[in-house]
């Protein structure tokens, strides 16, 4: 599993994001990148590659990680805004707990967000069904934060 951040520098997220994969792609397996083709749902893949990838951006970064298990991968910058309103329609009975308590809500609800996003990505499901049925720890390993922003990663 690789993975990598960067600053957009004057280009697109999707830019940077793309040229993030080009750059792990070779890095793994010495080979240009291959073909890339939307699934049904609209999920990026490689048909003829065992590799997973997802790809995230920000107005100031990018993020994509790259192994051969599913993956999804979701970067928020901290200083972003938030409505926290929502929070009770996205996050399940178990998430709203920590998240009412928690001392930084925003930075709670975006540690969800991350979460949530990520899963979506590695399943390629879209938004159907899983917003508020996850079961996430604001103390959850695979949230980190990397310059200004907080990055979520799953793999399955």
């Amino acid at each position: 599993m690789r993975y990598a951040c960067c600053r957009l520098e004057g280009r697109s997220g999707h830019e940077a994001g793309w040229a993030l994969l080009r750059q792990l792609y070779l890095e793994e397996t010495g080979l240009a990148l291959p073909p890339v083709r939307l699934s049904k749902t609209g999920k990026p893949y490689f048909p003829d590659s065992p590799y997973c990838f997802s790809i995230s951006h920000t107005g100031r970064h990018a993020v994509c990680v790259l192994g051969q298990r599913p993956v999804g991968i979701d970067m928020e910058e901290l200083d972003r805004p938030v409505r926290l309103k929502i929070a009770g329609r996205i996050l399940s009975a178990p998430e709203y707990g920590q998240f009412a308590q928690a001392a930084d809500q925003r930075r709670a609800f975006l540690t969800f967000w991350v979460l949530k996003e990520a899963l979506l990505k590695c399943r390629g499901t879209g938004l159907q069904g899983i917003p508020n049925h996850t079961a996430f720890s604001l103390s959850d390993p695979r949230v980190w934060e990397w310059d200004g922003c907080l990055v979520g990663m799953i793999v399955e």
